[in-house]
């Protein structure tokens, strides 16, 4: 089954009469349309500028998850961003708990500049070295398989789809989304979170997404084509996504066996 995330009620909501149907409170717009967390959306056809939806793809440090999808996305051509949501960009250094950390807004050529300079061993070391639970590798592999995983393909692979990573709590100037995939339950939590401090001002509702997906190479190309598909499958509603996206959800899940939350808020 699918998950409704609700975030925790801000504003006590006065009385009001006939929003659900209308939006409005004795003819004016109703701005406690979203107590509690799961936001009722203005009525009025399907999100985005002429049906075409604007998309965000968001994971930690706007590397590998969220990258892999906005490249897969922007060829599809969909009109796509991405995101990270830590505190600074993380990536495998000389031992696991001696990562290499940047800045957001530092270039990615900028960064393969940088681990080429540092040590070019570390260009082939996994994208697992950041996150041990991942470790499935034994000691007589590790070489070869390093060399399929490495570091500096990924950040090759980024400088073509754009400048440097970017972050989500950072990205206020950047627009509106119709839509936030996020791939991992903490920045999930963290994009709501950071949600639900904006103040609402356009009453423009924005779904958002979490599809739990690992941090390796193999899984983020897993994730970027269930990306595509659930974008695709949501560009193409014919009037209100709200009136069938729980039974979207659900067919995606019995079809992808991934489980899936999602939670709506607003601009």
């Amino acid at each position: 089954m699918y998950e409704v995330a609700v975030k925790a009620q801000t504003n006590p909501r006065p009385e009001s009469r006939n929003t659900e149907a209308t939006g409005q409170v004795d003819g004016e717009l109703d701005p406690y349309l979203a107590d509690g967390g799961v936001r009722q959306r203005r009525r009025g056809g399907r999100m985005g500028a002429e049906g075409k939806w604007r998309f965000a793809m968001v994971c930690s440090s706007n590397m590998n998850r969220s990258m892999e999808a906005h490249s897969l996305l922007g060829r599809a051509g969909l009109d796509v961003a991405s995101y990270g949501t830590g505190t600074h960009v993380k990536l495998p250094g000389p031992s696991i708990h001696e990562p290499n950390v940047y800045d957001f807004g530092t270039p990615y050529g900028t960064i393969y500049d940088d681990l080429r300079r540092k040590d070019p061993d570390l260009s082939v070391l996994p994208l697992n070295a950041v996150f041990p639970l991942f470790y499935s590798v034994s000691a007589s592999s590790v070489g070869s398989w390093y060399k399929r995983n490495g570091l500096l393909p990924m950040l090759k692979r980024n400088t073509s789809v754009k400048l440097a990573p970017q972050r989500w709590q950072d990205n206020a100037g950047d627009g509106v989304f119709d839509m936030v995939l996020t791939f991992e339950e903490r920045v999930f939590d963290l994009v709501n979170e950071d949600m639900n401090n904006r103040e609402p001002r356009l009453m423009k509702s924005v779904l958002i997404i979490n599809m739990d997906v690992k941090d390796n190479h193999e899984e983020a190309g897993v994730g970027a084509k269930l990306a595509l598909e659930l974008c695709q499958k949501l560009q193409v509603v014919d009037g209100d996504w709200e009136e069938i996206i729980d039974d979207l959800m659900i067919a995606f899940e019995k079809q992808h066996k991934r489980k899936l939350a999602y939670n709506i808020s607003f601009y």
